[in-house]
């Protein structure tokens, strides 16, 4: 899919033309769902034409060029593509990525981002590669072989600019891809040589079959990219699984075999609570398709938190195999697909996303897979407008006449592989009921008296090389801005010994990528893992699918402990999706929010509560923390 498809030639012709670019600002939402915005147009008029100057000073009219070519498998777009042909019969293609920058800041601890204006983003020519090496990983080239380049054409950046960006990338694998300036693109150089300057020597204009060779090939894994990440996802530490985890992995590979074998479609749905090894499971799995025939695997979750821990763990091969599962089908799906589905109950359920009782997306996605895996807890369930149940998969499945099986993981190896703490927790965060004292000896839990003490608990922690982490219910407002310094918004008073006090941090960065400024405030999905994140608190929907040695769980009030039973208070949250809910239908979803919160530390848990009456039934249950 493009914007416009024709020769250097025709493109340089249209381009002087006003209506042209407003054809191309018509025709976008029908392409790509959305309407352009006014600076993507404003880039246009001042990129295009001088691509095309450019093209044509190097004699390369003949060429063909896609504009705004579509990436389906990541949701990219290439700004140009050109396609020409070697003397072997090789498509050459060259991904060029275009900016109007003349000014910009690089920071040294951050070498692949620069900021532009306001803008923090990724360096060009890190970006470009990007998409040259999906050019070769995922386009078909069962008829026609591709030999893709890349090149990052800032038309109007000064020498000084480019030789920082340059400096950048030197030594490292974007030095393969050129980022040109406007000294470098000037037409008084030979055709010959703007012509290797723009990786196109030797390069002449490709025949009318091999280009619609091209443009009708499949989106789909190659293998030699399927290889790279199965080698890298089966020799991970991450990844390897103990006793249940193996023995499900195996069940689930063996309901895959299945389900091909009779090709009909299946759905399978992997249940366990919270640290028996779904991730790592789901991972495993990918890379064991990854080595299979025709499964053409993707991994694919609703939390954009873990989709992207999971790609920097896998790494450059994860590219379009891993990725999040918001609105929309990933790109390059076929009927022998097999997709895994992590962290399924966070999944998009609200009724604008449903037909007949059942989520969309999910549907179709169930619908164009062979086999669809998805990894499954019901109480991890946090919001009225995402999860699905069990027994909603298994009658969506039978109303399609697919196949159905579940596989339990019961072991869990979180906190410290204890069982009885997880019993305990789910005891507790119970609407109603008794709960026992906790007595436990194989998991190290208790009350925190007040936030100074586990603050001191959680910087004591972090000095000792651990990873430790505060969060909280959504009971504070989320103001910070989109760029450090962050506001201390969640504040705790309480009295002590010695009059009153009071306790103020931020919440998690918002951001996906750590600030320019501030790299010591971790990007949103990192927050978990990289350093600086103890600094901040962070809410359910950071923490989840994550986990870290030493936790605090801050209980709100919007669940307070009122004789033998638990009261939601919705007013007292700051949740858009939640706070407008009736107590009674509030209520389920506070206890899932705060057990998935009290399960993430795998060593030890520190709890308290802002609600006097409530921190006191605490104390009745757990013993104060030891400083």
């Amino acid at each position: 899919m493009y914007l416009f498809g024709g020769t250097v030639a025709e493109a340089a012709k249209e381009v002087t033309r006003p209506e042209f670019f407003a054809g191309c600002a018509q025709r976008f939402p029908r392409l790509f769902g959305l309407p352009p915005n006014m600076q993507e147009v404003r880039s246009w008029r001042r990129s295009w034409p001088a691509l095309m100057d450019v093209l044509m000073a190097a004699g390369l009219d003949g060429l063909r060029v896609l504009l705004e070519y579509a990436l389906p498998a990541t949701g990219e777009r290439v700004d140009a593509l050109l396609i020409g042909e070697g003397m072997d019969g090789v498509l050459d293609l060259v991904a060029v990525e275009l900016k109007q920058w003349t000014r910009l800041q690089t920071h040294a601890r951050l070498p692949g981002l620069v900021r532009v204006g306001e803008r923090v983003v990724q360096h060009p020519a890190r970006q470009v590669g990007g998409y040259a090496s999906y050019l070769e990983d995922w386009i078909a080239q069962d008829h026609v072989r591709i030999r893709a380049k890349g090149i990052a054409v800032l038309h109007d950046a000064p020498s000084d600019l480019i030789a920082e960006l340059r400096a950048r990338s030197a030594g490292g694998p974007s030095e393969r891809f050129p980022v040109l300036g406007r000294e470098d693109l000037t037409s008084a150089r030979p055709p010959r040589e703007l012509a290797r300057i723009l990786g196109c020597a030797d390069v002449w204009p490709p025949t009318e079959a091999n280009v619609q060779i091209l443009l009708e090939a499949e989106h789909r894994p190659s293998r030699g990219l399927l290889a790279r990440a199965g080698k890298v996802i089966e020799g991970h530490e991450a990844f390897q699984l103990i006793g249940a985890q193996d023995v499900a992995r195996q069940n689930v590979l063996h309901a895959v075999a299945t389900a091909r074998q009779q090709q009909t479609g299946s759905v399978i749905v992997v249940t366990g609570g919270p640290g028996t090894g779904k991730t790592a499971v789901a991972c495993r799995l990918l890379g064991d398709l990854c080595g299979q025939e025709d499964t053409n695997p993707r991994l694919l979750s609703p939390s954009g938190t873990l989709t992207r821990q999971l790609k920097r763990t896998v790494g450059e091969s994860s590219r379009g195999l891993i990725t999040t599962f918001a609105g929309k089908l990933p790109g390059g799906l076929t009927s022998k697909s097999v997709v895994l589905v992590d962290e399924a109950h966070r999944a998009r359920t609200g009724l604008a996303e449903q037909r007949a009782g059942f989520p969309i997306v999910l549907g179709k996605l169930i619908e164009n897979a062979a086999v669809t895996v998805l990894f499954l807890d019901e109480r991890q369930i946090i919001r009225p407008t995402e999860g699905v149940t069990l027994d909603e998969l298994e009658r969506y499945a039978s109303s399609r006449g697919l196949g159905f099986s579940q596989i339990e993981l019961r072991t869990q190896f979180r906190c410290n592989g204890s069982q009885a703490y997880h019993h305990w927790i789910d005891q507790l965060l119970t609407p109603e009921g008794p709960t026992p004292a906790w007595q436990g000896a194989d998991y190290d839990l208790a009350l925190a008296d007040d936030p100074d003490q586990f603050t001191n608990w959680v910087d004591a922690h972090i000095a000792a090389g651990e990873t430790a982490r505060i969060t909280a219910g959504f009971c504070w407002p989320w103001d910070s801005p989109s760029t450090p310094p962050l506001l201390p918004e969640v504040e705790i008073s309480w009295n002590g010994p010695e009059g009153g006090r009071s306790w103020a941090r931020p919440w998690n960065f918002r951001e996906d990528d750590a600030a320019f400024d501030a790299p010591d405030v971790p990007g949103r999905p990192f927050w978990a893992t990289d350093p600086g994140g103890h600094n901040q608190v962070g809410c359910v929907y950071t923490a989840q699918g994550m986990e870290y040695t030493h936790n605090v769980v801050v209980i709100g009030d919007d669940l307070v402990r009122r004789g033998d039973r638990w009261v939601a208070r919705p007013e007292e949250s700051h949740d858009s999706q939640l706070n407008w809910l009736s107590p009674e239908h509030y209520l389920p979803y506070a206890l899932n929010t705060y057990r998935v919160l009290a399960t993430r530390g795998t060593v030890a848990t520190r709890l308290y509560s802002t609600d006097s009456l409530t921190q006191t039934y605490l104390r009745t249950l757990l013993a104060s923390q030891r400083e």
